[in-house]
């Protein structure tokens, strides 16, 4: 089963050729931060091309209200969740809908990681590709991907659109089976391990270089400047 990618070259060599920069990029798709970054990230996979290998790690951001609380933000009830999202659209220029707090808030991101889980059963591609759809579902039109029905709904249109790369009626029967919990409980065994608390966060590792944490909302010069640097200094 795949569990990473390795990105496709683009039309103008990069100045990473002779290695690869490998990416373990901790996320949720609850996380509006990672959908501000959104962006930036596909800059980056663009400009390095077939000289970068990533994988995503589902954190289980939101396991329910009774016990969540950001101190970071304030945040331990749904409304409060609103002022986030909105100043992470100011920031970014990301389109964000934040009153979905107000409106209808998603009672866990959980549900939503395994589904992105239970599409990467079928392939990486496909996983990424779901990941993209449900950020894309709840930060744009504010569909509450805790619920199963959006879930499923979501996975028909990515299937609708490609149907080589998701078998709707397979990822239905992964999902109401939970066949996505064992690989999620493993990410978040991770999440644990290295002690990540804040998304998304991205841990960078090139040859022999000690890996680089970058955690939060990164613009694209600053994440190339990084990378270039741990190259430089890989070389030597």
């Amino acid at each position: 089963m795949p569990t990473q990618q390795q990105a496709a070259a683009p039309g103008n060599a990069s100045p990473h050729e002779q290695a690869h920069v490998d990416i373990t990029y901790y996320t949720d798709p609850l996380c509006c931060w990672s959908w501000a970054f959104e962006t930036q990230w596909r800059k980056l996979l663009e400009a390095l091309g077939g000289t970068i290998i990533y994988r995503y790690c589902m954190a289980g951001l939101l396991p329910a209200w009774k016990n969540y609380h950001d101190p970071l933000h304030a945040v331990s009830r749904p409304v409060q969740m609103g002022p986030v999202w909105m100043h992470a659209r100011q920031v970014s220029w990301a389109p964000i809908y934040d009153r979905i707090w107000f409106e209808d808030p998603p009672a866990s991101s959980w549900p939503a990681c395994m589904a992105v889980k239970c599409a990467a059963l079928q392939s990486f591609r496909a996983g990424e590709a779901y990941l993209r759809k449900a950020r894309e579902a709840v930060m744009t039109q504010g569909v509450n991907i805790a619920k199963e029905t959006a879930l499923l709904e979501i996975a028909g249109r990515l299937a609708e659109e490609d149907p080589l790369l998701l078998d709707a009626a397979v990822f239905s029967d992964d999902l109401k089976n939970g066949k996505g919990m064992e690989l999620f409980r493993k990410d978040m065994q991770e999440v644990q391990y290295r002690g990540i608390d804040r998304f998304p966060t991205l841990i960078i590792r090139y040859g022999s270089n000690p890996p680089v944490i970058v955690t939060g909302y990164r613009p694209y010069d600053v994440l190339l400047e990084i990378i270039n640097g741990m190259v430089k200094r890989a070389a030597g």
